[in-house]
C-alpha cells in the first residue's frame, strides 16, 4: 500500500465513529474514558464484549458480528490502515455493534476495565517462532495473564492460525497451566462437528492457506 493511500485511510478513520485511537499516555496514566465504559458509553447496551486481537482488515470481527448482533465486536490493531476496512464496511452497512481500537495488543489490560470482556479470538497471529521473539508470541505466560485480567471469570478464548507450531506451543502452555481446553483440532476443515464460526468466516489470509492445502487449527480454552 502507497504512503498516500495510508495516509488517507488514517484520515478517513479520524471521521468515523466506530474507530478509537487512545494515546499511550492516556492508557499508562489509566486515564482512558472508555476504560469500563464500552458498554454504556459506545454500544449503548449491556451485550457480551467480544475481542479480535489483531485484527489485520476487521474480516473476523465484521463476520462474527453480522452473525451475532446481540454481541458487540471490538477489533484490535496497531495498523489502522488496515483496519480502515473493517471499519468502513462497518459504518457502510450499518453495523452498531461493531468498533475498532488502534493500539498495541500489549496494552489491552489499559483499555478495558477487570471482568469487563467475555470473550477473546486471536485470528492467524505471528506465531513468533525464533526464541528471541517468544515474548512477542500471542498466547505466551505473560499474554495469558493479561487477556485473565480483563476476562470475566468464565470468559471464553479462541485461537484459529496456520501455524501447527503456535497450536502445539500454545495446547502445551494451557495443559501446563491446568486450563480448560474445551475443543481442540488440528485440522477444522477435515473434520466433522468444528465450530460453525470458525469454518464459516475466513480472512483474505485463511482463504488462500487453504488454497494451499495449509491446515487451520482451532483451540478453544478457558483460563483457570
Amino acid at each position: 500500500m502507497g504512503s498516500k493511500n495510508k495516509l488517507k485511510r488514517f484520515k478517513e478513520n479520524d471521521t468515523f465513529h466506530n474507530v478509537f485511537q487512545p494515546t499511550r499516555e492516556e492508557l499508562l496514566g489509566n486515564i482512558y474514558k472508555n476504560k469500563g465504559s464500552w458498554r454504556n458509553e459506545v454500544f449503548k447496551n449491556n451485550n457480551p464484549i467480544v475481542l479480535e486481537l489483531g485484527c489485520g482488515k476487521g474480516e473476523y470481527t465484521v463476520g462474527l458480528a453480522k452473525r451475532n448482533p446481540s454481541k458487540n465486536y471490538i477489533g484490535i490493531d496497531i495498523k489502522g490502515a488496515r483496519f480502515w476496512r473493517g471499519a468502513k464496511t462497518a459504518i457502510e452497512e450499518s453495523l452498531n455493534n461493531i468498533a475498532f481500537i488502534r493500539t498495541q495488543i500489549e496494552l489491552v489490560e489499559y483499555v478495558f476495565e477487570e471482568n469487563e470482556v467475555d470473550e477473546i479470538w486471536i485470528t492467524f497471529p505471528d506465531p513468533q517462532i525464533k526464541y528471541k521473539r517468544t515474548k512477542h508470541r500471542m498466547t505466551n505466560l505473560a499474554f495469558i495473564e493479561r487477556y485473565k485480567k480483563i476476562l470475566k471469570p468464565d470468559g471464553i478464548m479462541n485461537l484459529k492460525t496456520d501455524s501447527e507450531f503456535m497450536h502445539g506451543y500454545t495446547l502445551g502452555l494451557l495443559h501446563g497451566g491446568g486450563h480448560d481446553v474445551i475443543y481442540a483440532n488440528h485440522n477444522v476443515y477435515m473434520l466433522e462437528g468444528s465450530p460453525k464460526e470458525v469454518t464459516e468466516i475466513q480472512t483474505y489470509y485463511e482463504s488462500q492457506y487453504l488454497e494451499q492445502d495449509k491446515a487451520i487449527t482451532y483451540i478453544r480454552f478457558k483460563i483457570n
